[in-house]
C-alpha cells in the first residue's frame, strides 16, 4: 500500500506545458490494513492550484496499482488555517470522470454581425490527457457549450496529444449571458464514452479577456462523497506556504554571505551574517529555518562545517553542560534536522522489523497502573480472572522481548550509520570535550548520563525494567564510543550525492536496453537484455554480471529520468535517462522494466544519485521519436522541447524531501524581511543597543565571545550592512519580476 499526492489547478489563465501527475509516492507497506509512513514531503505547486489529492493505492508488481480511494484537499480548506491540516480524513471513492489531466490550447473571439453575436472556438490541441484504452492512449474529440448551443470537434483516435485545429463557431440565442464550457471526451465504439476533463470560463471573461493559450482540464465540478470510514481513513498533516521563488542567479549573493559565516574563522563566529540572521529568529521560526538552512549546506557539501559553526556557538554560550543542546536554539533544531533528513532510512532499516512484529502481534502491554485496561487482556492467557499484577507480569515479559531485540540491532548497527551521521556527532564530541575536559563531565563527552537517574524519576511504576535497562548500559556505552570512532577527513554531511557512496552498488539487476539507432527492427528486438550497476558515480551494463563493464553514463551526465508512455513502444514500464555530453547535445536511453515496482525503484534510484546535477531539464518528452515524429506531441523535429515537465522527486521516500537551494534560500530571505527592521536598528542605527534575547535561548550569545573578537560590534554592523544590501537587491528582483507577470516591463529588462 502507498500513497500518490496529485495537484490540479484552475483554468483562469493559460498555463505553461505539464501534466496534472503525482508530485511524489511513499514507500510501499505490504501486507497491512494499517500502514505507517511517517514521510514527509515538499512539493512546489502552481500558484493558481485549487486541489491537492492524495491517492492511498495497493501496488501490484505484475500489472496497474488498484486505487483504494482518495483525499482531496481544496486550497481553501488548507489555507483556511495558518497551521494547516493535521486530522483523520476518510477516504472517498474513485470517480473516473473525476480523474482527469492535461491541458487544451483554446483561441476564443467574441464577434458581432448583423444577425447578432457569435463566440468563435478555435480548438487548436490538446496534451498529456489521461490514458482510458487498453491501449495506454485515448480517442479524444471536444464538445463546446455556449448557452444552448453546442458543437463538436473530429475525433483524433489512439493519443493522448491530439491535434485538431478546428474552429467552432456559436450562435448567441436569447436569455442571460452564458458561459463557454469545452469538454473533452474519450469516444467508444461500445459502450459510453469516457470523460477526459473540461475548462469553463464566465461571461465576462468572454467579454473583456477572451482565452487565448493553454488551459489545465478539470473535473465535473461536483461535492466529495465521504465513504463514511468504509474505505478507512488516512492521517494527513498539510500546511500551505505561498512564495515566488526566482532563478538560482539572484539568490547567489545571499548563499555567499551564509557559506562564508561558516567557512569563515572561529574568533569570527559572533559576527558573521549567519550569526546576525540566528539573533533576528525567534523562537517559533527556527524550526523551519533550521530544516532550510539544513538543506541548504547539504546540498553544497558543507553541512558538517554548518553543523560545526553551530556546534561552537552553542557550547561557547553555554556554562553548565546539562544544559547543553537544550535550548531552543539554532544549532539543536538543524541537529535534529540533519538527524531526519540524512538519518530515516537508517532508522527505519533498523527498527522495522521489530515495529512490524509489535503491530502484526497487538499484544496489550501496560505498566502504569494509571492506564491499565484490564478489559482489553482478553488477547493475553490467565488462568481465572486478570489481576493488575498478572497483567504487569505478562507485559514486563512482553516488553522485554521486544526491547531485547530492538537494543541488539542498535549495538550492532555502528557500520550501517550513515558516515555522515558518525562524522558529525564526532566533530560534537570533540567540541564538547574540548569546552568540558574535566572529568565530571565524561558523561556529556559519552553523550549522555546512562543509567545514572534510575528509579529517581517520577515514573517509578517502570521500575521492573530497571534490571534489563542496567545491563544493557554498558553495551550501549561502547556503541556511542564506537560511533564516534570514525576514521577519515572528509566533510559531513557532504552534497546529495554523499547518500549515494561513489563506489557502492546501490542498485543492480536485469533490464531491457533499446538500441541506440534501431532503424528498421520490430519494437521487441530493438530491446536487448542488458545487466545494469548503479553507483553514485556511474550507471553502466553489460551482457550479464560476469561480463566486464560494456559501457557507462556518468551519473553526473544525466539531466532527467522519467517514465515513458506505453503507447512510445507498445511496452509498458519503460523510462527514459536522458544525459548530456561535454558538447552539451543531449541524449535519450530507454529501458523496460520487468513490472511497475521494478520501474518505480529504478526511478528512485536514479533520481536519488543524481539530484545535485546542475542544469536538470524542466521538460522532456514522454513519448520517443519514431517515424520522423514525436509520437506524444507530434512534433517533426527531433530537437523539438520537450512537452511535458520533468519529476525530481524520489519515487519511493527514499530522499523523500529533494534538495531545492533556490527555494531554502529564498525562504531565509522571507526570514530577514521579518527582521529587516530590527536588523537596522539594532546593528546600524545604534551600536549600543544589544539585541533582546529570549529568555530560553542564546542568552549571552554576542558576549560570550567577546573575549575573543573585541571588534565584534563593527564586524556585526558590517554583516548588517551586506545583508540590507543583499535585501534589497532582492526586493528588486521579485517587484520586476512581479511586473513582468502584469505585463508591465518587457521580460528580461533587469538582470542581477
Amino acid at each position: 500500500m502507498c500513497v500518490c499526492p496529485q495537484v490540479s489547478s484552475a483554468c483562469v489563465a493559460p498555463k505553461p506545458p505539464g501534466p496534472c501527475v503525482p508530485f511524489c509516492r511513499t514507500a510501499t507497506i505490504w501486507r497491512s490494513l494499517s500502514p505507517f509512513w511517517g514521510e514527509e514531503y515538499t512539493v512546489h505547486l502552481p500558484l493558481d492550484f485549487h486541489h491537492l489529492a492524495f491517492y492511498v493505492l495497493d501496488e501490484d508488481t505484475v500489472g496497474h496499482d488498484d486505487v483504494i480511494g482518495k483525499i482531496s484537499l481544496s486550497r481553501e480548506a488548507i489555507a483556511a488555517d495558518p497551521r494547516g491540516i493535521d486530522s483523520w480524513i476518510n477516504l472517498s471513492r474513485v470517480d473516473p470522470d473525476a480523474e482527469v489531466q492535461g491541458e487544451i490550447c483554446l483561441a476564443v473571439q467574441m464577434l458581432e454581425d448583423v444577425r447578432g453575436h457569435c463566440l468563435r472556438c478555435h480548438v487548436l490541441q490538446a496534451r498529456d490527457l489521461a490514458p482510458r484504452d487498453i491501449s495506454g492512449t485515448s480517442d479524444p474529440f471536444a464538445r463546446v457549450f455556449w448557452g444552448s448551443q453546442s458543437s463538436e470537434t473530429s475525433t483524433i483516435k489512439k493519443t493522448r496529444f491530439p491535434h485538431w485545429d478546428e474552429v467552432l463557431e456559436l450562435r448567441e440565442m436569447p436569455g442571460p449571458p452564458a458561459p463557454l464550457r469545452v469538454e473533452l471526451w474519450d469516444w467508444d465504439m461500445v459502450g459510453k464514452n469516457d470523460f477526459l476533463g473540461m475548462v469553463e470560463f464566465p461571461p465576462q471573461v468572454l467579454q473583456q479577456n477572451p482565452p487565448n493559450g493553454w488551459f489545465r482540464l478539470l473535473p465535473f465540478p461536483r461535492a466529495e462523497e465521504d465513504s463514511g470510514g468504509n474505505l478507512g481513513a488516512l492521517r494527513l498533516k498539510v500546511r500551505l506556504t505561498e512564495d515566488r521563488v526566482l532563478p538560482s542567479q539572484y539568490y547567489q549573493p545571499l548563499r555567499e554571505l551564509l557559506l562564508e559565516s561558516v567557512l569563515g574563522p572561529a574568533e569570527e563566529d559572533a559576527a558573521s551574517p549567519l550569526a546576525v540572521l540566528e539573533e533576528l529568529t525567534l523562537g517559533d521560526c527556527r524550526q523551519e529555518l533550521a530544516t532550510k538552512l539544513v538543506k541548504l549546506f547539504l546540498g553544497q557539501g558543507l553541512a558538517g562545517p554548518f553543523l560545526d559553526y553551530l556546534t561552537r556557538r552553542e557550547v561557547a554560550r553555554t556554562t553548565d553542560p546539562n544544559t547543553l543542546f537544550r535550548s531552543n536554539s539554532l544549532a539543536s533544531k538543524s541537529m535534529e534536522q540533519f538527524m531526519k533528513l540524512v538519518g530515516m532510512p537508517y532508522l527505519h532499516e533498523l527498527l522495522k522489523p521489530v515495529i512490524n512484529r509489535v503491530f502484526e502481534e497487538k499484544k496489550y502491554m501496560e505498566l502504569d497502573p494509571c492506564k491499565m485496561d484490564l478489559g482489553r487482556t482478553r488477547r493475553i492467557s490467565f488462568k481465572g480472572a486478570p489481576s493488575e499484577e498478572h497483567v504487569r507480569e505478562a507485559s514486563l515479559g512482553l516488553l522485554t522481548g521486544y526491547l531485547g531485540p530492538i537494543v541488539d540491532a542498535i549495538v550492532g548497527s555502528v557500520g550501517r550509520c550513515p558516515p555522515a551521521m558518525r562524522l558529525a556527532f564526532k566533530q560534537l564530541h570533540q567540541r564538547v570535550e574540548e569546552r568540558f575536559p574535566q572529568a565530571e563531565h565524561e558523561a556529556v563527552q559519552s553523550i549522555g548520563n546512562l543509567g545514572q537517574q534510575l528509579g529517581q524519576g517520577k515514573e517509578l511504576w517502570i521500575a521492573p525494567l530497571h534490571p534489563f535497562l542496567l545491563q544493557s548500559i554498558a553495551r550501549v556505552r561502547d556503541f556511542l564510543d564506537q560511533l564516534v570512532n570514525v576514521d577519515g577527513k572528509e566533510e559531513a554531511g557532504g552534497p546529495a550525492r554523499a547518500l549515494v557512496p561513489p563506489s557502492v552498488t546501490v542498485r543492480e539487476g536485469y533490464l531491457l536496453k533499446r538500441k541506440d539507432e534501431p532503424t528498421s527492427l520490430a519494437t521487441r528486438f530493438a530491446f536487448k537484455k542488458r545487466y545494469f550497476r548503479l553507483s553514485g558515480e556511474m550507471l553502466s551494463y553489460s551482457k550479464s554480471p560476469e561480463w566486464q563493464m560494456c559501457s557507462s553514463i556518468p551519473v553526473s551526465h544525466i539531466r532527467a529520468v522519467e517514465r515513458v508512455d506505453e503507447g512510445a513502444f507498445q511496452l509498458p514500464h519503460v523510462m527514459q535517462v536522458v544525459t548530456q555530453d561535454g558538447a552539451g547535445a543531449l541524449h535519450t536511453t530507454y529501458l523496460q522494466c520487468k513490472n511497475v515496482n521494478d520501474l518505480n525503484q529504478w526511478l528512485s534510484a536514479l533520481r536519488k544519485a543524481s539530484a545535485p546535477n546542475p542544469d536538470k531539464l524542466a521538460a522532456c518528452h514522454p513519448g520517443a521519436f519514431r517515424s520522423a515524429h514525436w509520437t506524444c506531441c507530434l512534433q517533426a523535429e527531433r530537437s523539438a522541447a520537450g512537452c511535458s515537465r520533468t519529476h525530481s522527486t524520489v519515487t519511493l521516500g527514499d530522499w523523500s524531501d529533494p534538495l531545492d537551494p533556490d527555494a531554502e534560500t529564498q525562504m531565509v530571505y522571507r526570514q530577514l524581511l521579518l527582521g529587516r527592521d530590527r536588523l537596522r536598528m539594532t546593528f546600524l542605527e545604534d551600536s549600543n543597543v544589544d539585541p533582546a534575547p529570549e529568555a530560553d535561548t542564546e542568552k549571552g550569545s554576542c558576549s560570550a565571545m567577546e573575549g575573543a573578537c573585541p571588534d565584534a560590534p563593527a564586524q556585526q554592523r558590517e554583516a548588517a550592512a551586506r545583508l540590507l544590501k543583499v535585501l534589497a537587491d532582492l526586493d528588486q528582483a521579485h517587484e520586476e519580476f512581479q511586473q513582468q507577470e502584469q505585463g508591465k516591463v518587457a521580460p528580461g529588462s533587469f538582470r542581477p
